[in-house]
């Protein structure tokens, strides 16, 4: 509604709600809050877990990821916050929690400028402004490392730390460095380009294993074929082994029965000459994206091959990375050089009706695969998150080769720098500046409370040590400031330089909002007596200009 000269004038249809000013604003950060403190107590090696539960089915986790993507959010800020973790857990994979909890406390810090009288465009700059002192901070007081096993296995150990699985933590830190060893040269955007993980339920953690190769949940086509094929030639088949289906305007009239017979030798003799030329190539292996129906599932059992159809998209391009094979389209046009090679395809069996196929041995595998095996389906899905994490942060350090000590030590330093730098801006921005260090002070605060002990004291006792120019941070045995990398706490530079950026840019951009129209929808439904599939849509009134 607008007034002019005593006169209301309506712009909104009825039914429509709005909202504006810090009233608006208020409301944004309420939501973002309550997204934070949902998983807040999460954080850490000793942080609780939360049960999500969908239908009959619950999962037990305390992986900050995972539990925002399971969660039903309706409010569009509390959506915003969200989409800050998966865009954290997209590029790094890990410290999704970290960037969450930051985003609501900066925005809890800037209700109270609010409260002030602060304008929102100055709290933004002057987060903004921090936030860039932030990095350089962060930047600084990075430790260059080589990546060798032991300080990549430190890395690993620290990202599974808390995630509830201390018994299998050795293996699958072993693990998430085999791979992220195997797979560092090859410039994959995700891990799941280049790493596949299958669960097997049943069987002893120590028993799972990494393999230069792909692991199919996937059977031979026919029994008829061999189960075992060693120095495998494979050739991967976007296309179809099998007679294609007439149109449905298509039409072929037999009038006799050697008609009938020639025709069907016609069709043997094409599958035929294909699996020829397959074979011709030197092809014992065949994958197929879509079928291999029954003659040529026979001829290529003949010739002693093993077929696999109706493989995915995904997996034939991890086949590929594998292997080295090309995709060919056209069978016919297959030669030596589309193939590619392992030592071993085998069809196992796998707990007690389950068969899966095996491809390893790969001489040049750009594709890894992890078997993992667990005592049951939970356990399994929380190794897999936990490996996840650390796979992530693993590779971050091969490739930037920088590490920043862990346990809050980094969040203490940025805060004592940031409050000397508050000291020297004039005007509103140094509050601004120093509701964004108490907003990053609150990792280390919640690692404490988290662990069982009194915040205030430990973040006392933190910023003693701080402020003699040393990065400690918080022993979760002790309650103590501890030199983190000495102890081998330590994370990549990446996840904190990120957590800030994404936390940030979240948080400035909810305080920006100063106004929420919620517009009424018009139904699209039929009137009475007219068809549900008659109707038109409402005309939209043209603009005047």
């Amino acid at each position: 509604m607008a007034g002019l000269s005593g006169v209301p004038i309506i712009i909104l249809k009825e039914g429509s709600k709005r909202e504006s000013g810090k009233d608006a604003q208020r409301k944004n950060i309420l939501a973002a809050k309550a997204v934070a403190e949902s998983i807040r107590t999460t954080l850490g090696p000793k942080g609780m877990d939360k049960m999500l539960i969908a239908g009959e089915e619950a999962t037990i986790t305390n992986d900050g990821a995972t539990i925002l993507r399971e969660m039903d959010i309706e409010h569009p800020v509390a959506k915003m916050i969200v989409e800050v973790a998966k865009a954290q857990d997209d590029e790094i994979g890990d410290g999704t929690t970290t960037a969450v909890i930051i985003a609501g406390k900066l925005l809890e810090k800037a209700e109270g400028l609010l409260d002030q009288d602060v304008h929102p465009t100055v709290i933004v700059q002057g987060y903004k402004q921090a936030a860039a002192r932030a990095q350089k901070v962060l930047s600084e007081m990075a430790v260059d490392v080589s990546a060798d096993e032991a300080t990549l296995s430190k890395i690993a150990r620290t990202a599974m730390l808390g995630k509830g699985i201390e018994m299998a933590m050795d293996k699958l830190a072993m693990l998430s460095v085999e791979a992220a060893q195997a797979i560092a040269g090859f410039e994959g955007k995700d891990i799941e380009e280049n790493i596949k993980t299958v669960m097997i339920p049943g069987g002893r953690i120590d028993d799972s294993s990494i393999i230069y190769g792909i692991v199919l949940e996937k059977e031979r086509t026919s029994l008829e074929m061999p189960k075992k094929i060693e120095d495998a030639k494979i050739m991967l088949l976007e296309g179809t082994l099998e007679i294609k289906k007439l149109d449905t305007d298509a039409k072929v009239t037999i009038t006799e029965a050697k008609s009938l017979s020639s025709f069907k030798e016609g069709e043997e003799m094409v599958i035929k000459s294909q699996v020829d030329a397959i074979a011709a190539a030197g092809a014992n292996v065949v994958f197929c994206e879509k079928g291999i129906g029954v003659t040529a599932q026979n001829y290529l059992a003949r010739q002693g091959m093993l077929g696999v159809r109706r493989v995915s998209r995904e997996d034939m391009k991890m086949l590929a990375l594998a292997t080295g094979a090309r995709l060919v389209g056209d069978v016919m046009a297959v030669t030596a050089k589309d193939l590619g090679s392992a030592a071993l395809v085998e069809e196992r069996k796998v707990g007690k009706e389950k068969k899966m196929l095996f491809i390893e041995g790969c001489p040049q595998a750009k594709a890894v695969t992890i078997v993992l095996h667990g005592v049951s389906e939970q356990v399994l899905e929380e190794m897999e998150r936990a490996l996840d994490d650390s796979l992530n942060v693993v590779l971050d350090v091969i490739r930037s080769r920088k590490i920043v000590p862990g346990g809050g030590a980094p969040e203490m330093l940025v805060a004592e720098n940031l409050r000397q730098y508050a000291s020297t801006l004039e005007g509103r921005e140094q509050l601004a500046v120093r509701a964004f260090a108490d907003a990053v002070e609150s990792i280390p605060l919640t690692l404490a409370e988290n662990s069982g002990f009194d915040p205030l004291d430990s973040l006392a006792a933190l910023r003693a040590k701080t402020g003699q120019g040393k990065a400690f941070g918080l022993d979760m045995a002790t309650g103590q400031p501890t030199d983190m990398i000495a102890a081998g706490i330590v994370e990549p530079l990446k996840v904190k330089t990120q957590a800030i950026k994404s936390a940030t840019e979240a948080a400035t951009m909810v305080l920006r909002v100063d106004d929420v129209i919620a517009a009424k929808r018009e139904e699209l439904a039929p009137k009475p007596g007219q068809s549900p599939h008659d109707y038109t849509m409402p005309q939209m009134p043209m603009p005047h200009y």
